[in-house]
């Protein structure tokens, strides 16, 4: 019943419930108004509130006595350096790296763009930046030029935080020319760009324009934290949108510190001191709520982890850290254990190490089948939370609550809404759906503490996206069910539902199928155009390593297994193998880009696919098995 006592407590009376919250972090001055709503009549938290996020991440750590407690391990299989940062080193190098930003005329407000690899130097600049009062937009490492240049534009920063290079298997990108490029491509000046030298690659440095870190650092004065409404925007996150156009999530100061902290107990079960590791990349909101802010919030140690879950250098490369560094939590998305699963299908490597100090796996990012849900945990021997969230949000909106109460585990489904999560079922007019009845995914306003307040310049763009599609409800653009236990199933974004001949399906149920035969190690279920059906879906698989089988064998059995779990309606007859399948750098099929492609339309890559160049392999797959329209 405990979670269910917090859950009404939090429906009932939101204020209460979320000002008891809020009284857990320390305020430079304490919030008196809980909720309210500003000129656009969009609900805000402790609007009279003032705070500083690099303050609670850090300083308020070394007051306690705990400067010595270690705040970040970095470890980089790609370069072979690891190394540990106390409370107290971390926040010296944080305050003269503030006073970095400061002398070159950074104040509250203004934005830094930062564009690094996942080394300690990269949350080191974010907690500058929350320490003047700043706003921060980091940018994945090895973005294109072109896709900075729009971020540069549209930010307005006025700085750039770069490192010379980024390391990934076997290559070191350079960040240098294409930060240099993106500059030239944009409209907007930036006025200074500090570069982190890597001993793998040199950069040059413009004269005038650009500064080393190293340099600079020497010089500098350390700063103190400025104090912020809490309503201030703590940073920018982009994600892709509809127009094509990256939307600029903004993130508040004060309900994303009260909603991290929350969250590190309620959801994830820590306690401080002990050692979280989200295997994520910090240009991720995965990165920002928990590779840095939340841990070091709440006084945990976290984990900076420079590598792959595969080839950096084996399939054991997640076991290893959670050994070395006796891990409590991991934090990962579903396709990091698809890709062990893969090259490691009886977990060998697993017999090297030790995971007695993980509690629990945690995974989000897209849907968890249930394949990947059973292998993890018969492997691992660990219990598996899958829980759902969106860069919009900055935390969970579904997971098991395992510091409340671990709840019984549904194989497929994210658990529970989260304490302030009001998570509804919608059919097209609006009307709520009763139990086990597929709709679209909804959440009753006001949203709780940490949820985006706007898209960053263009609010109408948020309202539009988010608000307008269900009048009173945020719209997740996911569809799913709650069944009559109060569980959510996410069965993917709302344009994954195909129509086979009148007939609403869901890829991820059969998608579900597919990956539970024993060759299928990945797999994508699109819905391509049909003139008798509408529709009708095509299946891509990718194999396990070590196994052969005969693709039409292979096709065979998957045809039966649909017919079988889903029915004939489902109508899935045609299924091929696939060397690999689009991915964004996060790990999310780019079923769109798969859709045009068997549709034969103009192939739009987005800025966030991991590698491009997969998208020829399968449209030449794709091609010779004559599954591309008008080819």
């Amino acid at each position: 019943m405990a979670y269910q006592e917090e859950y009404s407590a939090a429906t009932e009376d939101p204020q209460t419930f979320w000002k008891q919250q809020a009284s857990k972090i320390a305020w430079f001055k304490a919030p008196e108004t809980i909720l309210s709503h500003d000129e656009n009549g969009i609900a805000r938290w402790f609007a009279d509130g003032e705070l500083n996020t690099c303050y609670l991440a850090v300083d308020r750590h070394v007051e306690l006595g705990l400067g010595e407690q270690v705040a970040i391990i970095y470890d980089s299989p790609v370069t072979g350096k690891k190394g540990k940062i106390t409370f107290l080193q971390l926040q010296q190098q944080v305050s003269l790296f503030a006073g970095v930003l400061a002398k070159n005329g950074v104040a509250k407000g203004d934005r830094v763009v930062i564009y690094m690899p996942m080394i300690p130097e990269a949350v080191v600049a974010m907690l500058a930046c929350a320490r003047l009062g700043a706003i921060h937009s980091v940018v994945f490492g090895g973005f294109s030029a072109s896709e900075l240049a729009v971020r540069i534009d549209d930010a307005s920063p006025k700085v750039v935080v770069s490192a010379s290079c980024g390391i990934e298997v076997n290559r070191v990108i350079e960040y240098k020319p294409m930060v240099d490029e993106a500059i030239n491509l944009a409209t907007h000046s930036v006025e200074r760009v500090v570069v982190l030298q890597r001993p793998e690659c040199k950069a040059s440095l413009q004269e005038g324009r650009d500064l080393d870190w190293q340099t600079a650092v020497q010089d500098a004065e350390p700063q103190t934290c400025t104090s912020v409404k809490a309503t201030d925007p703590l940073y920018i996150l982009y994600t892709s949108g509809t127009t094509g156009k990256p939307k600029g999530v903004v993130r508040d100061n004060g309900g994303h510190a009260v909603a991290l902290n929350y969250s590190m107990k309620t959801i994830y079960n820590m306690s401080p001191g002990e050692v979280f590791w989200a295997a994520s990349d910090v240009g991720w909101v995965v990165g920002h709520s928990y590779i840095v802010y939340g841990p070091l919030i709440y006084g945990c140690t976290t984990l900076v982890y420079e590598g792959k879950p595969v080839r950096t250098p084996d399939a054991g490369a997640f076991w290893r850290v959670v050994d070395e560094y006796k891990v409590n939590a991991l934090f990962a998305a579903p396709t990091a254990f698809r890709a062990v699963r893969k090259e490691d299908p009886d977990a060998n490597a697993l017999a090297n190490y030790s995971l007695d100090s993980l509690r629990c796996i945690f995974m989000a990012g897209e849907r968890l089948d249930p394949p990947t849900y059973e292998w993890t945990t018969e492997k691992t021997g660990k219990p598996v939370v899958d829980h759902w969230w969106q860069t919009e949000t900055g935390w969970a909106i579904c997971a098991n609550p395992t510091g409340l109460e671990a709840l019984p585990v549904k194989a497929g489904s994210s658990t529970v809404p989260v304490p302030g999560f009001d998570v509804q079922i919608l059919d097209s007019q609006g009307q709520r759906l009763g139990p086990n009845e597929q709709g679209a995914i909804a959440i009753k306003l006001p949203l709780p503490p940490s949820c985006l307040p706007t898209v960053w310049g263009d609010h109408e763009r948020f309202v539009d996206g988010y608000l307008t599609t269900y009048p009173g409800y945020y719209c997740s653009g996911d569809g799913g069910y709650i069944d009559d236990d109060g569980y959510l199933f996410i069965m993917g974004r709302t344009d994954d539902v195909i129509n086979v001949a009148g007939h609403r399906l869901s890829t991820g149920e059969m998608e579900e199928v597919l990956a539970s035969h024993h060759a299928v190690a990945e797999c994508s279920v699109i819905g391509v155009h049909d003139a008798l059906k509408g529709e009708v879906p095509i299946g891509l698989t990718l194999l396990k390593d070590g196994i052969n089988i005969d693709e039409e064998e292979l096709q065979k059995e998957l045809v039966a297994m649909i017919r079988k779990e889903i029915g004939p309606l489902a109508c899935l007859k045609r299924s091929i193998i696939v060397p690999r399948l689009p991915k964004t750098r996060s790990g999310k099929i780019l079923r769109k880009l798969l859709r045009q492609i068997a549709d034969g339309q103009e192939v739009n890559i987005p800025s966030t696919i991991d590698d491009p160049s997969c998208v020829t392999e399968i449209q030449q797959v794709m091609n010779q098995r004559g599954l591309v329209k008008n080819s």
